[in-house]
C-alpha cells in the first residue's frame, strides 16, 4: 500500500525535473542567436575572478570548471544546456588561465627598496611630457644584480639629449623606487600597470646622460615618425591648440596643459584625447569613402573590381599603419580590431556593426590583453559601442530614424534628437563606470559631445590631415587648413571649459563596493544580451547593486600610505588637510577619493581644531561617540613623556614616523610601522571600521603588501637591526570592527 502511494510521487518529481529541463531547452532555443555573445562574458568572468581574488584560488576555479563540466556531461547528449555548461566551463578556465599566463610572462619582481647609483641600458621607448617639462624613457638594463630588467625614468627636458632614440645605449645616474601602488583605497594602482608592462622600477635621472651608442638601424621609425608629426602639428597650430591637436591625431598627450585636460575630463570629452574608436573610425571611414568614390569615377575599373572589397582593403591597411603610428596602445589596437571586423563585414555585404562583431573584438582583446578588462578604457569603449548598437537596433529607434517624406527642418530635428538620445544613453551607461574608476563623472557629456564629436570628426582631423599633406607637397601650403583646425580646437576647448564650469557639471561619489559594481555590470550584460522577457528578472539585483553603489558612505578621514597626507572630511563635505602645502597630485587624489570637489582648506582653520607646528588635535562626532584625533606633522623630536600623555588622551594617533611603544592611544596608532603593513587608510568612524590598500590588493604579486614582500621586508629590517644591536619593533595591527 505504501508503494502504491509513493510511486506516483516519484514519477511526478521526475516529470517535474524533466519539465524544468524542457523549459530551459526551450529558452535556449529561443536565444540561440544570442548565445555566442556569452563567449567574452565567460572569459571575462574568469579574468575577473583572478583580478578580485588572485591566482592563489586556481584550485577553486579549477574545481568549479570541472564540476560544471561534469554536470554538463551528466545531461542527455542532445541538450543545448549540455553544450552551454561544457563550453562555459572551458571559457571560464580559459579566461583565468589567460591572465595567469600573462602575469607570469610579463610580470617582473618590483624593486624592493629605493636605489641610487650609476647604470647603463638600452632605451626601448621615449615620451615627451612637455606639460611636466620632462622626457620619459623606458630602459632595458639587462641582468643587473640589484635591479629588475626594465625600468622607467624621467629626466628634466633641459637635460634630455635630442639624439637619444629607441635603440640608444646610455649611461646615467638615477634614483629608483618600486612602482607606486594606490595611495588610498580605491585610487589608481600604477604598480598593476607596471607589472603587466614589465616595468620593475621607476625613478628620475640625476644629472646629465652620456650616450654610449646610437641605434644602427631604423627600429625607431614609428616612434620617430610620431614625434616628428607631433612637433609639426604643434609648430603649425601654436602652443595653445597644438598639444590638443597632436593628441587628437597621433595620440601624444604629454604636452596638454592640466587645466585643459581637467576641463575635458569634467565635461565628458576626455575620450577625445585618447586615440581610440572615434579617431580610428574617422581615419578608416574617410579612407573607405575616398577610395570607393575614386573607383566609382572610373567605370571600366569599377565593373571589373569589387569596389567594397578594394575600399575595405585600403582602409584596413591604413587602419594598421595608423595604429602603429600612434603607438599601438591597447585602446587603439582594440579600435583597429573592431574596424577590421567591420571592414570584413562590409566587404562580405553583411551588417557593418552588430553585437556579434563587438563580441568577437572583445574576445580577441581579452585573450591577448586580459589585464585590460579591469581598466576603464576597455569598459568605457565597449560599453559605449554596445549601447549604440542596442539602441539603434531597437524597434522604436529604427522607426524614429527611418527615412520619410518630410521637410528638411523636420529631418534635421529628428536627426538631432536621435543624436541627443544616443548621447544620453551612452552617458547613462558610462556614468557608473566613470564613478567607480575616477569617483566622478561629467553630467553634461551628452550635450558637450553633440558639438565636440562632429567638430573633431568632420572638421579638425580632416583639416589636420590636409594640412600635413599640403605642407608635404610645399612648405607653408597648409596654412589655411591649420587655421581651420585651430579654430575647431579652440571651439572644443571653449565647450569643455564652459561645460566644466557649469553648476552641477560633475557628479562625485566615494569609493564604492567592488561587488556592487560587478553585480550591476553583470546584470546590465544579461539585459543587453538576451531578448526574452525573463532577462528582466535581474532588474531587481541590478537596482539593489546600483543603490549600494550610490549609497556608498563617504570616509571621515583619509591617510595616504606614506603617512604624509591626512584629509579630514567635515560633516558639510569640506576637506581639510594636515599639510596644506600638499602638491596638486596629492590634493587631487584626496579630493576624488573623498568625493569632494571644493578646494581643500588647512586643518589649522577647521573649527574645533587646535594646531601648532608639531601637529593638530581635533574631535569628530561620529556614531554615538566623540573621536579625539592627534595628527603629528613635525619632523622634530617630541619629548617622550609629553607624547605618551597626549596619546593616552586620544582615540587615534596619526604620524608618518615610527612612534615609541609608550604612545598608546585608546583605539589606533597609525604610524609608519602600521602603514608599512596596510598602505593608505580610509576611516569610517560611524561604525568604527577602516579600509586599507592592503586588504584590496595584497593577493596580487605586484602589491607592496603581498605576504611574501612583507616577510622579505621584515626579515631585511630584522637583520639590519640585529647588526645595529637595536631591539625589534612591537607589532601594531588594525583593530577589528567594533
Amino acid at each position: 500500500m505504501q508503494f502504491a502511494i509513493d510511486e506516483p510521487v516519484s514519477i511526478t518529481a521526475e516529470q517535474s525535473g524533466s519539465k524544468w529541463l524542457s523549459s530551459i531547452e526551450n529558452w535556449l532555443e529561443s536565444e540561440q542567436e544570442r548565445l555566442p555573445l556569452l563567449i567574452p562574458v565567460a572569459i571575462g568572468l574568469g579574468i575577473s575572478i583572478w583580478q578580485v581574488f588572485g591566482a592563489e584560488i586556481w584550485w577553486l576555479v579549477g574545481s568549479a570548471c570541472i564540476g560544471t563540466a561534469l554536470l554538463g556531461i551528466a545531461i542527455r547528449p542532445s541538450s543545448r544546456l549540455k553544450g552551454l555548461l561544457l563550453i562555459g566551463a572551458l571559457l571560464l578556465g580559459l579566461g583565468f588561465g589567460a591572465i595567469t599566463f600573462k602575469s607570469w610572462l610579463y610580470g617582473a619582481a618590483p624593486l624592493e627598496r629605493p636605489w641610487i647609483g650609476k647604470l647603463h641600458g638600452r632605451v626601448e621607448s621615449t615620451e615627451d611630457v612637455s606639460a611636466r617639462d620632462i622626457v620619459r624613457y623606458r630602459i632595458y638594463v639587462g641582468q643587473h644584480p640589484e635591479l629588475p630588467p626594465i625600468i622607467r625614468v624621467n629626466i628634466d627636458k633641459q637635460l634630455a639629449l635630442p639624439d637619444i632614440a629607441p635603440g640608444s645605449v646610455i649611461e646615467f645616474k638615477a634614483r629608483l623606487m618600486p612602482p607606486p601602488g594606490p595611495a588610498l583605497p580605491g585610487s589608481y594602482d600604477f604598480a598593476r600597470t607596471a607589472w603587466f608592462g614589465g616595468i620593475g622600477a621607476t625613478g628620475r635621472i640625476l644629472g646629465a646622460v652620456r650616450i654610449l651608442s646610437l641605434p644602427l638601424n631604423r627600429q625607431d621609425f614609428w616612434n620617430s615618425a610620431r614625434n616628428a608629426l607631433s612637433t609639426q602639428i604643434q609648430l603649425a597650430m601654436g602652443s595653445e591648440t597644438g598639444p590638443v591637436g597632436s593628441a587628437l591625431l597621433v595620440g601624444t598627450r604629454g604636452s596638454i596643459e592640466e587645466t585643459d585636460a581637467e576641463a575635458l575630463r569634467n565635461s565628458g570629452m576626455a575620450h577625445l584625447l585618447s586615440v581610440s574608436g572615434l579617431h580610428v573610425t574617422a581615419v578608416v571611414g574617410g579612407t573607405f569613402i575616398l577610395v570607393a568614390s575614386l573607383l566609382a569615377l572610373w567605370p571600366w575599373l569599377a565593373l571589373r573590381v569589387s569596389v567594397p572589397l578594394a575600399a575595405a582593403a585600403c582602409a584596413a591597411i591604413i587602419a594598421v599603419l595608423y595604429t602603429l603610428l600612434t603607438g599601438a596602445e591597447v585602446p587603439t589596437v582594440r579600435a583597429c580590431i573592431a574596424a577590421l571586423l567591420i571592414l570584413v563585414a562590409l566587404a562580405m555585404g553583411r551588417e557593418a556593426l552588430s553585437l556579434r562583431l563587438l563580441a568577437a573584438g572583445a574576445t580577441f582583446v581579452l585573450l591577448f590583453w586580459p589585464e585590460a578588462l579591469a581598466g576603464p578604457s576597455f569598459q568605457l569603449s565597449f560599453a559605449a559601442v554596445g549601447t549604440i548598437i542596442i539602441l539603434h537596433d531597437s524597434v522604436w529607434m529604427r522607426h524614429w530614424m527611418q527615412r520619410r517624406d518630410e521637410g528638411l527642418h523636420f529631418r534635421l530635428l529628428r536627426q538631432l534628437s536621435g543624436l541627443l538620445l544616443t548621447g544620453l544613453a551612452i552617458e547613462l551607461v558610462l556614468a557608473p563606470i566613470a564613478l567607480f574608476h575616477f569617483h566622478k563623472s561629467g553630467l553634461y557629456g551628452a550635450l558637450a559631445n553633440i558639438a565636440a564629436i562632429p567638430l573633431t570628426t568632420f572638421l579638425v582631423m580632416p583639416a589636420q590631415l590636409l594640412g600635413l599633406l599640403a605642407d608635404f607637397l610645399w612648405s607653408g601650403l597648409g596654412v589655411p587648413f591649420w587655421w581651420v583646425a585651430k579654430q575647431g580646437i579652440t571651439a572644443i576647448l571653449w565647450i569643455a571649459h564652459s561645460v566644466s564650469a557649469a553648476p552641477g557639471a560633475v557628479a562625485l561619489l566615494p569609493e564604492m563596493p567592488v561587488w556592487a559594481f560587478g553585480a550591476a555590470m553583470l546584470s546590465g550584460l544579461i539585459i543587453a544580451i538576451f531578448g526574452s522577457r525573463w532577462r528582466w528578472l535581474v532588474l531587481g539585483p541590478m537596482l539593489f547593486s546600483t543603490m549600494a553603489m550610490l549609497s556608498a558612505p563617504r570616509p571621515d578621514m583619509l591617510l595616504t600610505g606614506d603617512g604624509q597626507h591626512l584629509a579630514v572630511i567635515h560633516g558639510d563635505g569640506q576637506l581639510a588637510l594636515l599639510r596644506p602645502r600638499a602638491g596638486e597630485y596629492a590634493r587631487s587624489i584626496l579630493g576624488e577619493t573623498a568625493a569632494v570637489g571644493e578646494e581643500a582648506l588647512a586643518l589649522d582653520d577647521m573649527r574645533g581644531a587646535v594646531c601648532n607646528p608639531d601637529g593638530c588635535v581635533f574631535a569628530l562626532h561620529k556614531g554615538d561617540r566623540n573621536w579625539r584625533v592627534l595628527a603629528l606633522r613635525s619632523g622634530y623630536m617630541i619629548p617622550t613623556m609629553e607624547l605618551a600623555a597626549a596619546c593616552r588622551r586620544s582615540d587615534i594617533v596619526i604620524s608618518n614616523r615610527r612612534l615609541p611603544w609608550s604612545c598608546k592611544p585608546r583605539w589606533l596608532k597609525a604610524d609608519a610601522t602600521l602603514l608599512e603593513q596596510t598602505g593608505g587608510l580610509a576611516f569610517y568612524l560611524a561604525n568604527a571600521t577602516i579600509s586599507s590598500v592592503a586588504e584590496e590588493n595584497a593577493h596580487h604579486p605586484w602589491s607592496a603588501y603581498a605576504p611574501h614582500r612583507l616577510r622579505a621586508r621584515a626579515e631585511r629590517r630584522a637583520k639590519e637591526k640585529a647588526a645595529r644591536g637595536a631591539p625589534p619593533l612591537s607589532q601594531n595591527v588594525v583593530p577589528k570592527p567594533q
